[in-house]
């Protein structure tokens, strides 16, 4: 297996340089210069990632110095909700200065438990709205159009709550900020209403590798996140834990997903790990066919709930 590492090592480095990760949309991979920007494949790149940082920064010490807002709801799907919510369940302090609530599902009866949940402290709560992934839409009997940012279970999220600001006699632009691509239906909608901020999501970043961004201290995130993918840039397989990792997962799953993955966190805080990992595992590994065109229908299912209750079922 060690010529076989050795060109996945190879191949990994130049992936963080900024060779096509994916030639059928032609897409760089880059959530690991977000964590180190010197590592950008160009200083335009560069200069974008530490702009949309220092805005992020800006906003967050402006709301933890107005009392006016006190809470957090986000609202977007898959990739644009597990992340943040297993981050901000896992490390974020019992008593956070913005607690955060989730919208993440088309369910009108979900969603209006959301709302209700927050009552008169509609008034006082900043809303997130994250869409990144593309949906088509019909323009005529023959022509198809793809628009960015806009993902329909999103926007129904988006409706259900501004629907709820009217009635409540809330001007939702005063407390809307909009993280998406730029110039996508999201982008423009919030920069024609004049929400209080919008930010950027990468092309090159993958919706299920943004949870860095759930109102945790960004900056120490981020160094942490560094010092992660730094451990994992060994070339020296006994010593890079990702590719031991690797190793493991394709010996018992004999180089085909033979084998399901079954993840059970013992700590209460990391309960949505397993549902992270199901959306990041199995979006990310499963392939219909290869990097050469070959069709090989493999993948990795992940399971996985709370340690104890599932060790006793």
């Amino acid at each position: 297996m060690e010529p076989r590492f050795q060109a996945a090592f190879k191949a990994m480095e130049d992936l963080e340089k900024g060779a096509i990760a994916n030639p059928d949309e032609g897409r760089m991979v880059g959530h690991y210069w977000l964590r180190n920007t010197k590592l950008a494949p160009n200083s335009f790149l560069r200069v974008q990632i530490e702009n949309a940082l220092d805005a992020v920064c800006k906003l967050n010490l402006r709301l933890l110095h107005r009392v006016v807002l006190l809470k957090i709801l986000s609202v977007g799907i898959g990739g644009s909700a597990l992340g943040l919510q297993f981050v901000a369940e896992a490390l974020a302090p019992d008593n956070p200065p913005l607690k955060i609530r989730f919208i993440d599902n088309t369910d009108p009866a979900g969603i209006d438990h959301q709302i209700a949940q927050l009552g008169s402290e509609l008034a006082s709560t900043l809303v997130i709205v994250i869409s990144k992934t593309t949906y088509v839409v019909y323009l005529s009997n023959k022509n198809l159009s793809t628009l960015s940012g806009g993902t329909p279970e999103t926007r129904n999220g988006l409706l259900e709550v501004q629907k709820a600001f009217r009635e409540a006699g809330l001007d939702f632009s005063k407390q809307g900020v909009a993280i998406t691509q730029e110039d996508s239906l999201l982008d423009n909608t919030a920069r024609i209403e004049g929400w209080v901020a919008r930010f950027p999501m990468f092309d090159c970043v993958g919706g299920r590798t943004s949870e860095m961004s759930a109102g945790i201290d960004i900056r120490e995130m981020l160094v942490g996140a560094s010092m992660m993918d730094n451990a994992t840039r060994s070339t020296m397989l006994r010593n890079n834990p990702a590719a031991l990792l690797a190793l493991c997962w394709y010996w018992a799953s004999d180089g085909v997903g033979s084998k399901d993955i079954v993840v059970l966190p013992y700590k209460d805080s990391l309960l949505l790990f397993s549902r992270y990992l199901q959306q990041l595992v199995m979006e990310s590994l499963g392939k219909e066919f290869d990097l050469d065109s070959n069709r090989v229908d493999q993948g990795i299912t992940v399971y996985g709930n709370k340690g104890n209750t599932d060790q006793h079922a």
